[in-house]
């Protein structure tokens, strides 16, 4: 029986599994929850007291600065960079009385710290913690959902990691070596694809194979780039 946390893995992965040009489904849950973290914060979440805490603490990288940019919003961001600035000042002041209050202590120990941090970061992580568990998990208990998973165009390598990762921590020797085959089945496949695919790439630079078709393998170096790194983060 579907429940409410395997609504979306289920949509992602029969998108996925219908049309193979959506890519890798763990990154489009990734994206999914990426986007919902960058609309609350842009939308009430803004204005709650303990939230504001946590984002003057934490900040937030330029990847999500660029996201929360990309909203339109331009009030709820500024607002919210309002109260961050106002903190962030006495906290990197040199001033004595202020680094006694500032249990981060100097001010290059201040910067250094909000270079690393992200609201957005650390919000998306810790669900997609629990999502990765999740796959993992409907893996075992639905066979439906094991169909759906062993029909899938591909995962990139860092999702494949985690996946593997997460069968470990949950399974014995005999459930990984099950688990093993079904991603196995997935990646090596495309995997040999993609590799012929930029290998012809290449061989379209020499003048003998000009006049050959390009066939898959023309976008074949943005595709290495999203099966070895991810296709994370919502377009901007």
């Amino acid at each position: 029986m579907e429940q409410i946390y395997t609504i979306p893995i289920n949509e992602k992965f029969e998108a996925a599994r219908d049309d193979h040009s959506c890519g890798c489904p763990v990154c489009a849950l990734y994206r999914m929850l990426e986007d919902s973290e960058v609309d609350l914060i842009m939308g009430a979440s803004m204005m709650e007291p303990d939230i504001r805490i946590q984002t003057n603490k934490l900040g937030f990288c330029r990847t999500h600065f660029d996201m929360m940019l990309a909203k339109k919003n331009r009030l709820s961001f500024a607002l919210t960079m309002e109260s961050h600035l106002d903190e962030l000042r006495e906290e990197i002041s040199g001033n004595f009385l202020t680094n006694m209050i500032n249990p981060t202590g100097k001010p290059v120990d201040r910067i250094k710290k909000l270079d690393s941090d992200c609201y957005v970061c650390e919000r998306v992580e810790r669900n997609f913690a629990r999502l990765i568990s999740n796959v993992i998990y409907m893996w075992e208990a639905d066979e439906e959902f094991r169909e759906k998973f062993k029909a899938q165009p591909y995962f990139c390598l860092p999702h494949y990691r985690l996946l593997l990762e997460e069968a470990e921590k949950r399974f014995n020797k005999k459930k990984q070596a099950e688990f093993m085959k079904d991603a196995e089945g997935v990646v090596l496949p495309y995997f040999d694809s993609l590799r012929e695919d930029i290998k012809f790439f290449c061989k379209k630079f020499d003048y003998r194979f000009k006049d050959e078709p390009w066939g898959n393998s023309k976008d074949s170096p943005e595709r290495v780039v999203k099966f070895l790194s991810g296709d994370l983060h919502t377009k901007i």
